[in-house]
């Protein structure tokens, strides 16, 4: 009887104590522990046409600054890497505005939108500062939200911008500090 007991004692323990391997620090290398944001380029060619296809193009000055504060807060909010300057971090990302869009995703009887996507988009690079080596490069990388305009969710596209931006800020570090 004792050693079945101890036997389940012992299966018990090594259960536990194996896990499934789940955890909440960063999967790089030891030596990357800082990065540097580089601010953002706007690269959206304001002088597009719109088209059936692309009727709600938008465009808002100063964007590129948004997005590039809301990253490195949201590196400063996840605390894996360390905000450093150009010098001394030892990784560097590099990104573009390419695209900001809005879509109409729901209408009303009368053909009213009454809900809208954005949808922000950026070129990225990750390079390591030490070695000089790119080590990911993602085009076309995005961040959305949804905003409806009539009823008891309305709210404005200034709310749902704050919200994308944020959104594409989360998927950057989260792109960055866990590597797939």
């Amino acid at each position: 009887m004792f050693k079945k007991s101890a036997l389940a004692v012992l299966i018990t323990c090594i259960f536990f104590l194996s896990g499934c391997g789940y955890t909440t620090h960063s999967m790089m290398a030891p030596e990357l522990r800082s990065i540097f944001v580089d601010s953002f380029s706007n690269k959206i060619n304001i002088a597009d046409e719109q088209s059936d296809a692309r009727m709600y193009k938008g465009y808002r000055a100063g964007m590129e600054n948004e997005v590039t504060k809301a990253i490195i807060d949201r590196y400063l909010f996840d605390g894996n890497l360390k905000i450093g300057s150009k010098e001394s971090a030892s990784l560097i990302l590099k990104g573009e505005l390419v695209d900001f869009r809005k879509e109409p995703l729901r209408y009303d009887t009368n053909d009213n939108i009454e809900e809208y996507r954005l949808i922000i988009t950026v070129n990225l690079q990750l390079h390591n500062a030490k070695t000089g080596s790119i080590m990911w490069k993602e085009n076309y990388f995005s961040g959305e939200a949804t905003y409806r305009t009539t009823g008891s969710l309305a709210r404005g596209e200034s709310s749902a911008m704050k919200e994308a931006v944020a959104d594409l800020a989360r998927r950057v570090v989260e792109r960055t500090i866990e590597g797939w």
